[in-house]
């Protein structure tokens, strides 16, 4: 659960990983529910769009590890009559880092276009040695998540998997936000409902390759002493407008230390909080 967690979090403020190699696509069943009365979630917002692609390059200390891509596909797509969002981020590791630990990870999520929660969760992951394929069908109307593996769990209303929670939280209203206030996230990850939490600290401008941006400065607030030494050994630095564009990423680890910076910004809603 330890790597899960964490990679949640760090998609919650700051993205995923992602590769052109895997370019194939899971077959995606539509699934039959049926509407019992439950009112489902809508979430008024104009932080992404269709078509809106971020690309990122991952260090591991000095050297290039991978690097990062997540986008919503500019599709038409529905699921038991609902418009949805089709998002992938798939991973992969490059240059000297590939040799020893070589990552081909691919995420996909049909997320609802009205109530920005999932209906469809793919997970396919290769990691080193590590390999892991998970299917997950959210029935929102029974409060139920259904694996690939026909196991059946309870989740709350409009819980969130572990990609459709980075465009949830880039949702909320943090305008107002207090030094030290903590946002929560339901989100259904490795066949368990988990409270996502990201914790604001402060606002700074930042200078990346890319420009210098006003951002907001988040931590994820995760389980310390196996991947991280402290709590907030990770730091995230948000976009200070409506998109809320994860910039850069820092965490320390028992291991070394691992920086995402965004590369690449296309498709976006709103203007960016770039400083001229």
């Amino acid at each position: 659960m330890t790597r899960a967690f964490v990679f949640s979090s760090i998609l919650v403020a700051a993205g995923t990983l992602s590769s052109n190699e895997l370019a194939h696509e899971m077959p995606t069943p539509e699934p039959d529910f049926k509407a019992n009365g439950t009112e489902l979630p809508i979430v008024q917002h104009h932080a992404f769009k269709k078509g809106e692609k971020l690309s990122y390059e991952v260090s591991y200390g000095w050297l290039d590890a991978g690097v990062a891509e997540i986008e919503v596909k500019n599709e038409n797509k529905s699921i038991d009559g609902r418009d949805v969002l089709h998002v992938v981020g798939t991973g992969t590791s490059t240059g000297t880092f590939n040799w020893f630990f070589k990552v081909r990870d691919r995420y996909e999520t049909y997320m609802d276009k009205k109530g920005v929660f999932p209906w469809i969760f793919i997970r396919d992951i290769h990691e080193g040695g590590f390999e892991l394929k998970q299917y997950y069908t959210f029935n929102h109307y029974e409060q139920k998540v259904e694996t690939n593996k026909g196991k059946v769990f309870d989740a709350p209303l409009g819980v969130q998997d572990m990609i459709s929670s980075f465009y949830y939280a880039r949702t909320l209203n943090m305008k107002y936000a207090q030094p030290g206030q903590i946002f929560e996230i339901k989100a259904f990850v490795d066949n368990e409902v988990w409270p996502l939490k990201i914790k604001y600290l402060r606002n700074e401008t930042i200078e990346v390759d890319q420009g210098t941006f006003d951002c907001m400065v988040f931590v994820p607030v995760v389980q310390t002493g196996r991947i991280f030494k402290d709590e907030e050994d990770m730091l995230v630095w948000i976009t200070r407008d409506e998109n809320k564009v994860p910039i850069l990423a820092k965490a320390s680890v028992l291991v070394g230390s691992i920086t995402m910076e965004i590369t690449g910004y296309h498709g976006l809603a709103n203007p960016i909080a770039r400083v001229d």
